[in-house]
């Protein structure tokens, strides 16, 4: 049987952060990521600065755009709303549902993420039934207040020759070492606040799609 899964692709790994996006909303800032040419877009936001209802909310708006776009929707955390609003994917950490639990629940359509910090947990990753991890944070991040510490390059390294799954770059990466992750072998890459906090977010994701050419 011929899976409809998406292809985890290339570029710039786009996620929402409210806290950081200057006043602007998920929704007008995930519409300036699109503008720019993001080919793939999280959504992240951690109770109880919203509502169920609200997050629905809003991810019913972000399938729309992104369905309309062609740009893949992944949604952190909650399998529920992920289901409700038929996103290709869910992202998962490595406190959260275990990755076979949540494939039981949204079927083997869609694309499950795993961050993940060490070699041991990008190898479990694999055996776990995941189809991407994340690989970080490389930098120390602000971004995530439970976040840990910083894994250095060193991890990257390693993923790029041995991580058995494709995987994003994810932590402290800012346009001024964009360059460091790139020519180690990343291939996509998540910057969070050096988006979400940008004056014009869609230049920047342009500008920022354009290292990877």
């Amino acid at each position: 049987m011929h899976s409809s899964k998406p292809v985890f692709p290339r570029g710039i790994y786009g996620i929402t952060a409210e806290k950081f996006s200057k006043g602007r909303s998920n929704i007008e800032v995930a519409r300036e990521m699109i503008k720019g040419g993001i080919p793939i877009l999280q959504y992240r936001e951690k109770r109880p600065q919203k509502s169920f209802a609200q997050m629905l909310c809003e991810c019913q708006e972000l399938r729309r755009m992104t369905k309309e776009a062609g740009v893949i929707f992944i949604v952190n955390d909650y399998v529920d709303i992920a289901q409700l609003v038929d996103a290709d994917g869910v992202h998962v950490g490595q406190d959260d549902f275990p990755v076979s639990q949540v494939r039981q629940l949204i079927g083997p359509d869609k694309l499950i993420g795993l961050s993940t910090h060490d070699p041991d947990q990008a190898q479990a990753a694999l055996a776990a039934g995941a189809d991407y991890i994340g690989v970080g944070p490389l930098y120390s991040t602000q971004t995530k207040d439970d976040v840990c510490a910083a894994v250095g390059l060193e991890y990257l390294e390693y993923a790029v020759q041995h991580a058995p799954l494709p995987f994003v770059a994810i932590g402290g990466i800012k346009e001024h070492n964009i360059q460091d992750v790139l020519s180690r072998g990343a291939t996509t890459v998540c910057l969070v606040t050096e988006i979400v906090g940008a004056e014009d977010i869609a230049a920047t994701v342009s500008r920022l799609q354009s290292a990877f050419k």
